[in-house]
């Protein structure tokens, strides 16, 4: 375990409810961008990201409704089947509250390591929906799962960032 993670966790201003819902906010304005193409297979979910984010590190604030609520919010925004992203965030969060003491244990490289079999297994149960309803999976879009764990350092870096207590710039 690497220390300096551990001790940048210790000096982070508490969560509002403001600053969570806005963070989800704007994750699903970037689910929303244009992609075309490999660039559609190769997507991250910013959803199931900072969701699973505030689910490892606001296990008691952030939980299965709220995944639950912010699926259905993204099913109706992309139009599709009602239940197919409540389901696949319903099943990342529940990993996250599980894990979230292992994954903080680790530092940010391990933590995607971590993170990576459970974006891997929240795809699994949207592709699941999309076999049952549709009769085949899309395999490719299995690898956005691999770019969603490559992105976890640099959206975990970003809200610890934007959490941490600003200094005075009138203090010596």
């Amino acid at each position: 375990m690497i220390s300096g993670t551990s001790k940048d966790q210790e000096f982070l201003l508490p969560a509002s409810t403001s600053f969570i819902i806005f963070s989800l906010f704007v994750a699903v304005m970037l689910n929303w961008l244009p992609w075309h193409g490999w660039a559609l297979a190769l997507r991250p979910d910013f959803v199931a990201l900072v969701l699973l984010y505030w689910c490892t590190h606001k296990p008691h604030r952030v939980g299965i409704g709220i995944a639950w609520v912010v699926g259905i919010f993204s099913d109706v925004a992309d139009a599709s089947l009602f239940g197919q992203h409540a389901l696949a965030y319903t099943v990342l969060a529940f990993g996250g509250i599980v894990l979230h003491r292992r994954v903080q244990m680790f530092d940010l490289r391990q933590q995607a390591m971590h993170v990576f079999p459970m974006l891997l297994l929240s795809y699994a149960a949207y592709a699941a929906v999309h076999w049952q309803v549709r009769g085949y999976v899309a395999w490719e879009y299995f690898l956005g799962s691999g770019v969603s764990a490559l992105l976890w350092i640099p959206m975990t870096l970003l809200l610890q960032a934007l959490r941490r207590p600003r200094r005075d710039p009138n203090e010596l």
